[in-house]
């Protein structure tokens, strides 16, 4: 008889980076010369890992990790077997269950995962019998060993190589901090110093979590905004840490996400996952040590480059087009002067990207996020003085909605219009992430209030928007007359 005895919970906890640079190959060089990692011995080992799951992917639909790793050439290698559950993926910040164990050869062994979870995972058997390989990353691993005065011991670990799904195949350009010894504040003390002159950026997602978005054509996908469930019964700085920390996930994952695509939807994400997280530091402000917040100040020109491509996407994909036909008709000449200004937005929007890849190469831009995810993680208790849940957020909610219906006595004023439309984005942004903690018939009824008006103003903004950036460029002037006329006509009350 099996015993039901719960199984010891060795824990991996690990902070996972990105590396945006134009020259991986170089990294190791850089990373050696830094004050933290210079004179320590660095190791380097080539890493085969080969994850297996069952044909319905039980294993990754559980936030299960099956692999087997080979250590070392295939003419004397080491292998091991690692199985690994739990953790979020809200968070650079990984705690995880890891049970690791050695093998004669590359096979599974099922009797060696009797001393392990996967018992009570799969009682009788039927996983483990239906695995097989799904994916493979490869990847040369170079590690400096960090002991702090306080005891603490990190690993730090540069991991240069590729993923691979199928016929599909991923770039590999991280670094992994582990924790050996200590608190968790260790890794993030180590990753501050190696920020100070090396761009990174918090990365919320596992190589083999990776290699199942690869499988399926996702991994490049935008991320878009997963509120978290919330109970009337959570406290406050519990129910703010999981409501920021999936919209700053939001934020940074699409910013990772840029590194590897032009899609346009990629950059509007990163942009609503910024504007959510900062509506919620809004919401949640009572609760929060606002003292103890990282400053956002270098991050300012990257907003500010998402901000502007963000315009001349909108204008060149979506606003725009809709005139065209209504400028050009079947005039040859019309159409050409038509394209001639598209081909130039295009072009203003390509450079913009190109500065968006530059900004993120800044280190000031990681550090900072870097500070973010730290501080997302150590978020202070609950304040007595504060209201419970539920009530706390009805009210912070109601605040919010009679701004917006201040500004809207004002329509007529175009400040105040375009005052009204942000305070609607703002309740629609609060209110998707509190939804459960909020009156079934209030929840409906401002939601969708919040979105028509926002919808309404954003549309008459966009047309305006549009006319101006086109407006900003050398172009007939025929063409530059019709669409103030457009943008004229669209600023009429409605």
């Amino acid at each position: 008889m099996k015993s039901t005895a719960p199984v010891p919970r060795p824990e991996e906890i690990e902070l996972k980076l990105f590396l945006p640079t134009s020259d991986p190959q170089g990294l190791a060089r850089r990373l050696a010369r830094l004050p933290v990692l210079a004179r320590r011995k660095s190791t380097q080992q080539q890493l085969h890992n080969i994850y297996h799951d069952t044909p319905g992917q039980d294993l990754a639909r559980e936030r299960v990790a099956l692999r087997v790793r080979r250590v070392g050439s295939s003419n004397h290698p080491q292998w091991l077997q690692t199985l690994k559950m739990g953790g979020r993926s809200d968070s650079a910040l990984s705690h995880r269950g890891e049970w690791e164990v050695p093998l004669p050869d590359a096979e599974l062994s099922q009797a060696m995962l009797e001393a392990t979870p996967w018992p009570q995972f799969d009682p009788d058997g039927r996983i483990f019998q239906a695995l097989a390989p799904c994916l493979v990353t490869a990847f040369e691993r170079t590690s400096w060993s960090v002991r702090k005065p306080d005891g603490s011991v990190v690993e730090v670990s540069l991991d240069i190589g590729q993923i691979v799904s199928g016929d599909k195949s991923a770039p590999i350009c991280e670094l992994e901090l582990e924790l050996v010894a200590g608190h968790p504040a260790a890794l993030f003390e180590i990753a501050r110093q190696i920020a100070a002159t090396l761009a990174v950026m918090p990365l919320n997602i596992s190589k083999g979590e990776r290699g199942y978005a690869l499988l399926e054509d996702r991994l490049h996908a935008p991320l878009r905004a997963r509120p978290p469930a919330l109970k009337a019964g959570m406290s406050l700085p519990v129910a703010a840490q999981s409501v920021l920390r999936e919209m700053f996930c939001q934020f940074t994952t699409n910013l990772y996400r840029l590194n590897h695509t032009d899609d346009p939807e990629v950059l509007h994400q990163a942009r609503v996952g910024w504007r959510r997280f900062k509506s919620a530091l809004r919401l949640f402000k009572p609760a929060l040590a606002t003292d103890q917040l990282p400053s956002w100040l270098p991050l300012k020109p990257l907003l500010s480059f998402i901000g502007e491509l963000r315009d001349l996407d909108v204008a060149r994909i979506d606003t725009l087009p809709l005139f065209e036909a209504a400028y050009a008709g079947d005039s040859p000449v019309r159409q050409e002067k038509w394209q001639a200004m598209m081909q130039a937005l295009s072009e203003a929007a390509r450079l913009r990207r190109k500065s968006i890849g530059y900004a993120l190469e800044v280190p000031a831009v990681g550090a900072t996020l870097l500070a973010f995810t730290q501080w997302l993680e150590a978020l202070p208790r609950q304040d007595p003085a504060l209201l419970p849940l539920k009530p706390w957020a009805r009210q912070r909610v109601g605040r919010l909605h009679g701004k917006m219906k201040t500004a809207l006595k004002d329509t007529g004023h175009p400040e105040r219009l375009h005052e009204a439309r942000i305070f609607a984005k703002r309740l629609r942004y609060v209110m998707e992430a509190v939804q459960p903690l909020l009156p079934r018939k209030t929840r409906k009824s401002w939601l969708a209030q919040a979105t028509r008006l926002q919808k309404d103003i954003g549309l008459t903004r966009d047309v305006q928007q549009a006319s101006a950036l086109a407006a900003k460029l050398e172009m007939d002037p025929g063409l530059a007359e019709f669409l103030r006329g457009v943008a004229a006509g669209q600023a009429r009350p409605r």
